[in-house]
């Protein structure tokens, strides 16, 4: 678990441990071992999937108080809930009132972007993967406001079985086959998405596609689609070395943490994944705010997420 200062993901699914604070310290207690401790303020996402981890009030309290997220998923890696920070923008009312107000065009527009990037980011997975994008380059150049010909759809179709180098791979959450893998790392993912998107002082329930009463995490679903593709590469490199049923075990948790702890670049600037989606979320605000008023829509993806 490395990374700069808060971008780091620290996982608690493979045993007992007690999770208490002292000063500004996360602490971490384990049976037979000496305790082990970190800086709160230096934690993007704590997962908790485990159920003989136990913690106190104040691990939440700190941990919301320093912009961190918490992602509890049951003993299978689907995500059962998350909590993040209410008080992480100081204009967040001001910025939660104008994305609540983004009327449908633009809505639209920033979902286009998000789906130009998805397919640019699958076309790279691609190119690194196999050698070959398959024309998924191309396909997004094609992608129109609000994506009515549901270009997204097309491109998956063409994707999946191409990066898995199998004809009849699915992406079904229930299967336990490469799909455990693909569930936690987007399980992680969208966690951190999550906590950069209340940092930038938006609400993540209120997506700009991704709609239903029933999610509160509308908007990370949004925006958390052109970052898969990363997860998705580090799973077909598993699944090449050990088959469709590799075990979603301690190793393999920590090589799909580990891609948010990946630097990618852009204009000769390098940072981690996780640092990268914070510039993300910041620019879908400002989409939701200045830039509307301008008539301009921007969203920052790195050069490094989309080309191989």
């Amino acid at each position: 678990m490395g990374g700069s200062s808060a971008d780091r993901v620290i996982d608690f699914s493979m045993g007992q441990a007690h999770l208490s604070v002292r000063y500004d310290q996360l602490v971490i207690e384990r049976k037979d071992q000496p305790l082990v401790s970190t800086p709160i303020d230096e934690i993007a996402v704590l997962v908790l999937a485990n159920r003989r981890v136990t913690l106190t009030q104040a691990v939440l309290s700190k941990l919301m108080d320093a912009g961190g997220a918490v992602l509890i998923a049951d003993e299978a890696m689907l995500p059962s809930g998350m909590m993040l920070p209410l008080n992480a923008h100081t204009t967040q009312t001001q910025r939660m009132i104008a994305q609540a107000n983004a009327s449908q065009p633009i809505c639209k527009r920033i979902w286009q972007q998000i789906v130009i990037a998805k397919i640019r980011a699958q076309a790279a997975a691609l190119q690194l993967r196999t050698g070959d994008s398959a024309g998924l380059g191309e396909m997004a150049q094609t992608v129109r406001s609000g994506d009515p010909e549901n270009m997204e759809a097309q491109a998956a179709q063409r994707y999946w079985p191409l990066l898995f180098e199998d004809p009849d791979f699915r992406r079904r959450r229930e299967r336990d086959d490469q799909n455990k893998l693909l569930n936690y790392g987007y399980a992680v993912l969208r966690a951190a998405v999550g906590r950069a998107i209340c940092a930038s002082g938006l609400h993540p329930s209120l997506g700009v596609h991704h709609r239903s009463r029933n999610n509160p995490f509308c908007l990370a679903d949004d925006l958390m689609e052109p970052w898969r593709p990363l997860i998705d590469l580090e799973v077909a490199e598993m699944v090449g070395e050990l088959g469709s049923d590799a075990p979603l075990d301690s190793r393999a948790k920590q090589r799909l943490v580990g891609v948010l702890h990946e630097r990618l670049s852009d204009s000769g600037e390098s940072r981690t994944v996780v640092e990268w989606i914070s510039r993300s979320a910041a620019s879908l605000a400002r989409a939701l705010t200045e830039d509307m008023a301008a008539g301009e829509i921007r969203l920052f993806f790195p050069e490094g997420l989309t080309r191989p």
